[in-house]
């Protein structure tokens, strides 16, 4: 095709998309929006027309996409489609800020800064912390910007096909550790769902496509159960006099995938594999007595489990998400959860923030959702937290926690994550009411300041002028608040001791004419491992690290301190040194970055214990070295997402007589002497495979057994552990990590 078909072509595609665009834009647009718009798509088309995707697509389809995605699942307005055409331009293309600032005012150009990347974060510890902060500290201030990085992010995953498996693999990963539970509390469930399920189809590719064909396959039969379910319900409901609607909802793969690892049942014995939907039309005055009314008909018709209502009704959750939630027997003997909510409680389902503020005020309830804004500033605020601490704490402040509802003693109702403790609700209170916390008293009961909260409890908090935070405070909370209070003090304080430390080496040197500089420090820290000067004279004033140790390993050499050279012969070692032994990997073929393994120094992560034939990874850890992790190790996500600049591709080179050692944990039921023989007979005889090391314990009819397999790769592990699943009395085996 010539260069000005193929641009023709490119055009009347670009062109549809834009008029697409327009047509999801549901409320009239003033001429002067509409105006801004066609501009801002103009300037773009022109800005990014030499550039395309890795699918080979023009690149302004991106820009268009994510406005689309604003607009048509968000529900957000003119401003936010503009700063989403142009959200590239300034990072992409030699488009600056000052020039959309000119052309489309302030706010438009702050969203646009908001959305672009930070050139310095490549300095930085972790260059995608360093974004990730940017990016939600504007969420404080305008949380369009962060709207539109989530429709970036969700069409960057609907076409993540193009890319390398390895950028797959940190995509995932940064979306699935920071993404999805921001869609969440955000309220944006649609959002979060198709995030999951995204994710979940890279990372468990086998498991997706297993899942999404049996959905196919019991379509038919769900229907029609879910026609059954709702037959009697249909006269009861028309009797009220408003209209309604009633459907059933599947549940999404990665929910039932989910469901399937924690409760170690196949996909058949799920029965709660969708939920049915009602949605009552009626004025916002009515909504509740509607909602209830039709709870009353559900559980009048089918038996009710009361343990499982949950009533957002009458106390939202903090995103703004109003539903009475409940699960009844169905036909069968069949549990159905039951979700009953209005039209105005179903499009901030739905369409999360967006449509929680066109709402706000409607339903007279406590702006819940400006209280976790408050905690959000408050963290940003945190002048001591690096990039990833900073992450941390905001991914820890009940983004993906259910919620509880604590009073205080005046009867002021607070809301925290499920798990909270007494002393997250002090910090809750006020940041010196959890410095000063010496003692609590819930429902007039004297508690530790680690307890953890139940709804309904009544919170008394007792303070000393005299009491500081310590360490040992962060495994009593859960709340990023209260963690990134809590770090500032200990920092603070860690600082202030740190100074006798400092003196102490600053004494030391000056016997040697040297000044303490920065060169030093920074030499000193690393070497002996600490995370930062800070550290490093807090160690010194504790005497966990003293200065005799320091000047058996450095000398003074110029106007500055060397390390001296270690001299490994006979096996001896100076005092208080080491040297790292690394495994014999020798059999252990692999392959990184296209390159034989060989010519690095590696090592296997023992969090994960990777397998020949496990999907694995290569990371750079702070000493150079590598550590080779599976990509479902419980620390790949925060590894990927978080330190992405240190991944690198590894692969494995089929070595045959090559050994692993894998453990699973077994499970079942307790019939007597005969377990153990039955295993290790399956394992030794039917198997031919060593056995590491083996444990068992037995309690009331209960067994839980421990083995380390010798295999040779995950094929045999896991025809191992399907003929260990097939035993009499054997209930679950799994991988452990």
């Amino acid at each position: 095709m010539s260069a000005e078909l193929l641009r023709s072509a490119d055009d009347k595609i670009i062109h549809n998309a834009y008029r697409k665009l327009l047509r999801t834009i549901k409320n009239p647009i003033e001429a002067a929006d509409r105006r801004m718009i066609r501009e801002a798509y103009e300037l773009a088309v022109e800005a990014h027309r030499p550039q395309r995707r890795k699918s080979g697509e023009p690149y302004i389809l991106h820009p268009l996409a994510v406005a689309t995605i604003c607009t048509e699942e968000i529900g957000l307005g003119p401003t936010a489609v503009v700063a989403a055409l142009l959200h590239d331009v300034v990072e992409d293309t030699p488009i600056t800020i000052e020039q959309v600032r000119d052309r489309f005012g302030t706010r438009v150009a702050q969203m646009v800064n908001g959305l672009t990347k930070l050139d310095s974060a490549y300095n930085a510890e972790s260059a995608q912390a360093e974004n990730f902060k940017k990016v939600l500290g504007t969420l404080v201030e305008d949380v369009r910007v962060v709207l539109i990085k989530m429709a970036d992010r969700l069409h960057n995953m609907r076409t993540l096909g193009a890319m390398a498996r390895q950028k797959q693999l940190k995509i995932a990963a940064e979306t699935s550790y920071i993404y999805a539970p921001l869609a969440h509390r955000l309220g944006l469930y649609a959002m979060k769902t198709e995030f999951l399920d995204l994710c979940m189809k890279i990372t468990e590719p086998e498991s997706y496509h297993d899942i999404a064909r049996k959905l196919a396959d019991t379509k038919r039969e769900r229907n029609r159960y879910i026609n059954e379910f709702i037959k009697p319900l249909t006269p009861f409901l028309n009797d009220l006099g408003f209209p309604y609607k009633i459907y059933g909802r599947p549940k999404s793969i990665y929910s039932i995938w989910n469901k399937i690892q924690t409760k170690r049942v196949p996909f058949e014995e799920i029965y709660d594999l969708f939920a049915v939907r009602i949605v009552v039309d009626v004025p916002s005055e009515r909504e509740k007595l509607a909602c209830w009314q039709v709870y009353s008909i559900v559980t009048g018709v089918h038996t009710p489990l009361p343990e499982r209502l949950k009533d957002w009704i009458t106390v939202p959750k903090s995103n703004g998400y109003e539903s009475l939630h409940t699960t009844v027997i169905g036909p069968q003997g069949k549990f159905v959860e039951v979700q009953i909510r209005s039209n105005r409680m179903d499009e901030i389902a739905e369409r999360g923030f967006a449509a929680h503020w066109k709402y706000k005020g409607v339903n007279n309830q406590p702006d819940v959702f400006e209280q976790w804004l408050d905690s959000v500033r408050e963290i940003m605020e945190d002048p001591t937290s690096n990039a990833v601490e900073f992450l941390d704490n905001f991914k820890d402040n009940n983004l993906f926690h259910e919620e509880i509802f604590v009073y205080t003693p005046k009867g002021e109702l607070k809301i925290l994550p499920e798990g909270a403790t007494a002393l997250d609700f002090a910090f809750s209170i006020h940041t010196d009411l959890g410095y000063r916390c010496t003692a609590v008293k819930v429902n007039n009961k004297l508690v530790p300041m680690g307890h953890k909260l139940n709804n309904g409890d009544q919170v008394q908090i007792i303070i000393n002028k005299n009491q500081k935070p310590s360490e040992d405070w962060l495994k009593m909370v859960v709340t990023g608040k209260a963690r990134s209070k809590i770090r500032s003090a200990v920092k603070e304080e860690r600082r202030n001791l740190g100074e006798y430390g400092r003196e102490t080496l600053m004494r030391k040197l000056s016997k040697f004419k040297l000044e303490l500089t920065d060169e030093i420090a920074d030499r000193l820290y690393r070497h002996f491992g600490y995370g930062s000067y800070v550290d490093l004279y807090y160690a010194l004033y504790t005497e966990e690290l003293t200065v005799e140790r320091i000047f058996k390993e450095f000398m003074v050499e110029g106007n500055t301190l060397v390390e001296i050279p270690v001299r490994v012969e006979d096996n001896q070692l100076p005092p208080g040194r080491s040297v790292e032994r690394k495994k014999d990997m020798s059999k252990a073929r692999l392959s990184i970055n296209g390159e034989p393994a060989e010519r690095y120094s590696y090592t296997m992560a023992t969090c994960c214990n990777p397998v020949q034939g496990d999907n694995i990874f290569a990371y750079i850890t702070a000493n150079a070295t590598l550590k080779i992790h599976r990509t479902t190790c419980p620390n790949a996500t925060n590894l990927m997402a978080n330190y992405g600049y240190r991944i690198q591709k590894a692969e494995w080179v089929h070595t045959p007589g090559t050994t692993f050692v894998a453990d699973l944990k077994i499970t079942g039921i307790d019939d007597g002497p005969g377990v153990i023989e039955r295993l290790t007979h399956a394992i030794s005889s039917m198997l031919n495979l060593n056995i590491r090391t083996f444990s068992i314990a037995g309690d009331q009819g209960y067994f839980e057994g421990r083995v380390s397999l010798v295999v040779q790769n995950t094929d045999q592990l896991h025809i191992a552990m399907r003929r260990l699943e097939e035993l009499p009395n054997v209930s679950t085996v799994e991988r452990l990590m």
